[in-house]
């Protein structure tokens, strides 16, 4: 058995180490309404934007503009959103294991580089020297606006000029703190639902041309995506991490109870040695 200096020590860093596991509990609790209210907030307007867009792509062909043609996939650019920090459960290692099922169900004949942003996901394929074609990292750091519009000029160039024949977005899409999803979702070329009865569509009038408002809006759309993935996992890993420093808080309270009652046993056990050796001491000495 430990002795009672021990079980003290171990109980002190306990405590203090809970101590920090509710401070960020706290914390990412205080984030997560901010970001869950984004993540929220950006999803009708992204869904109204594919829905603009298949109203107006279903009316032209995939040569209207590059981002429409769809090419034999031989080369693909997989972007992977994950955090910078860890102590958030599963979250990252959920998205890094489907990333991977990815790459092993598309791997066979084709060159699949991967766009990392989050810092866990960078270095863990760094170490496995996978293709990286680009690293974001410092992800809360930057304006999510602003690092959407970058990723998505950086990915659509390269799309435009047959650097890749295809991009999907990989990233943990937010349902409750309990609950986040690796979803897996194609952002080029940019898919067009085909639209079985066409006079179900509704009518625009287009100023100055179908082809104008295609050039103007796909690319927007692409960065729309990029943003509402971003905006997403920002969500999950705050509910991530506040789950988990939540279990971590109460895995703690438990531990404290246990040793406090191996502590009163341990003393219990040295009271009642120090009385028999008294006795015992006392019947020796008659």
């Amino acid at each position: 058995m430990a002795t009672l200096k021990a079980i003290r020590k171990r109980i002190s860093s306990i405590r203090n180490t809970q101590q920090i596991t509710k401070a960020m509990k706290m914390v990412s609790a205080a984030k997560l309404r901010r970001a869950q209210e984004a993540a929220v907030q950006a999803r009708p307007y992204a869904d109204k934007m594919v829905e603009l867009l298949r109203n107006v792509a279903a009316r032209v062909s995939q040569e209207a503009h590059p981002l429409l043609k769809a090419r034999d996939e031989k080369k693909i650019h997989l972007l992977l959103f994950t955090s910078d920090r860890g102590l958030c459960g599963g979250y990252n290692a959920n998205l890094i294991r489907a990333a991977e099922a990815f790459i092993r169900r598309e791997g066979a004949g084709k060159e699949i580089h991967l766009v990392l942003i989050g810092r866990k996901g960078a270095d863990y394929f760094r170490r496995r020297r996978a293709q990286i074609a680009d690293r974001h990292l410092n992800v809360l750091a930057t304006p999510a606006e602003e690092l959407a519009a970058e990723i998505a000029d950086k990915v659509i160039d390269r799309f435009v000029k047959s650097e890749t024949d295809a991009v999907y977005i990989l990233y943990s899409r937010f349902r409750s703190a309990l609950s986040q999803v690796p979803t897996l979702e194609k952002l080029l070329p940019v898919a067009i639902a085909e639209t079985e009865d066409p006079t179900q569509l509704t009518e625009y009038l287009y100023e100055p041309s179908v082809e104008a408002l295609l050039a103007s809006l796909l690319p927007k759309v692409a960065e729309v995506a990029i943003l509402r993935a971003l905006l997403e996992a920002t969500a999950s890993e705050h509910g991530a991490r506040m789950t988990a420093m939540d279990s971590a808080t109460s895995n703690a309270s438990k531990m404290m109870e246990t040793l406090t009652l191996q502590m009163n046993r341990a003393r219990q056990a040295s009271i009642t040695r120090e009385l028999m050796e008294i006795v015992g001491t006392a019947e020796a000495l008659k």
